[in-house]
């Protein structure tokens, strides 16, 4: 399945469901307590995220989509906290505050990155159910994407009148569904339940044959348009009417911590869908996604350049022959990440060893080094008749089979000037015996705070002559 990274900014995001603040605290424990067998925590740092229906909120924006939260909570600090960090994120915060109750709050007590405790804080809200539906609707237009992130706390209680409201005005849901009753879902255009809840609506499935059987007989009496099973350590598997079931492998490089990995999930399917993917592409996406929330302490949001990368790890294009597009998403992503972007370009007609002593150097100015390469009707111009004796694409393909080189382009001018303006390289490097001034660019670098680098070259390696040395023979 071919993957690209969707253009988040144009998905805006309606979230309505469970509120709740996820407390850290962390120190270090050294003793323990004179008073019972515990351990003793000397507090050094506390720390607040948005958990719950929050947490999506925040991951859609994290990703650069539009999320607008509709949820309840207290009258209290905590409710204070939530509403500054989901503002700060860009988040449209809506929340109804009831003051006779306290916003739920999961207190965590770490140690060198173990929990040792957890308390909660919560009762179900007492939520004025027609004020919050009068308030979604309020909010349905221009939304791409209605999810209800139901945590079974209280702020849901007319789930199928959201669910009617959306699907009126063509709005598809996404549903995070919780309990034993899963008809308040009837009508979704698709649910996300882990194994272990949907086994407990459907009984236990020993394979996936009757997983799928078992997951088709409840689209069918709930009809839902989707749904998706988060299975762990299994991967994910997507069930739709009239279509064979698609199971996707776990991308998890290392589990550290599955809190909030089904938020994740659902907010980048949701992004994704809002963004106009087809639902197996942000399937494959939200997998991605949450191979990498599952590598991170606590509840965590995933940033674009972090799920970029890992398109381009899935589609073989962190390093290698790129397009334009492809490359200009390559450096966003790498400047994201604090690396130095290093360009070089020329014909590269017959690799030699002065091309990749020189190669070498030039990667050694930065962190990602760009190559790019004449065409083939530029390099005849350049060098005349005869010339090239390679093709372009197999001296790309050779470039790109250097360890020194990150990334290969081709351009079809003269010069790379074009290029220059579009990549804006941190250093701009040429091989050769001329001054800085005469490197086609240099101004245009050193105008953007780039730096131009002149190194030198290989002695009696040129690839003029080897051509004149086997034309002789």
């Amino acid at each position: 399945m071919k993957l690209s990274m969707p253009r988040f900014d144009r998905s805006p995001v309606l979230v309505v469901g469970d509120v709740m603040l996820d407390r850290y605290w962390h120190g270090c424990t050294t003793r323990i307590s004179p008073e019972a067998p515990v351990p003793v925590v000397k507090v050094e740092q506390m720390e607040d995220r948005p958990g719950g229906a929050a947490n999506v909120a925040l991951n859609i924006a994290a990703l650069g989509g539009s999320a607008t939260l509709v949820g309840v909570t207290g009258a209290d600090e905590a409710a204070d906290s939530l509403a500054q960090s989901l503002a700060s994120a860009g988040v449209d915060v809506h929340f109804q505050r009831i003051a006779s109750q306290p916003t739920i709050v999961k207190l965590r007590v770490l140690s060198r990155h173990q929990q040792l405790l957890r308390m909660d804080f919560e009762q179900p809200f007492a939520t004025d159910a027609a004020a919050l539906a009068a308030e979604v609707e309020g909010l349905l237009d221009g939304v791409r994407v209605l999810v209800l992130s139901d945590y079974g706390k209280g702020a849901l209680k007319n789930h199928q009148v959201l669910i009617r409201a959306a699907r009126d005005r063509g709005i598809p849901v996404l549903a995070d569904p919780k309990g034993k009753d899963f008809t308040i879902y009837r009508g979704a255009s698709a649910i996300t339940p882990n194994l272990a809840e949907f086994e407990s609506i459907v009984g236990r499935c020993a394979d996936e044959a009757e997983l799928v059987a078992r997951g088709a007989r409840l689209m069918a009496e709930l009809e839902l348009g989707a749904l998706l099973v988060t299975r762990g350590e299994h991967g994910m598997t997507l069930l739709r009417p009239g279509h064979p079931a698609l199971h996707l492998p776990a991308r998890a490089r290392e589990v550290f911590d599955v809190t909030g990995a089904g938020d994740t999930v659902i907010s980048t399917l949701a992004a994704a869908l809002a963004a106009g993917e087809e639902l197996p592409q942000a399937v494959a996406l939200a997998n991605l996604a949450a191979g990498i929330v599952v590598g991170k302490l606590g509840t965590a949001a995933i940033s674009a350049p972090e799920l970029r990368r890992a398109v381009q790890r899935e589609q073989g294009s962190e390093r290698g022959v790129l397009g334009l597009e492809q490359l200009l998403l390559a450096i966003e992503d790498a400047r994201a990440h604090g690396e130095r972007i290093v360009f070089t370009n020329g014909c590269f007609d017959i690799l030699h060893a002065g091309h990749v002593t020189y190669l070498e150097q030039a990667r050694a100015q930065g962190d990602r080094l760009i190559v790019a390469v004449n065409d083939d009707a530029s390099v005849t111009r350049l060098k005349g008749p005869g010339r090239p004796i390679n093709a372009v694409d197999r001296r790309m393909a050779v470039l790109a089979g250097l360890g020194a080189v990150d990334w290969v382009v081709s351009f079809a001018e003269d010069t790379p000037e074009r290029l220059l303006e579009q990549i804006r390289p941190d250093v701009l490097v040429k091989g050769g015996d001329y001054g800085v001034d005469q490197v086609v660019g240099a101004d245009f670098v050193r105008a953007h705070g780039g730096e131009v680098r002149v190194l030198g070259l290989v002695e009696n390696s040129s690839t003029t002559a080897i051509v004149e040395k086997i034309r002789r023979k």
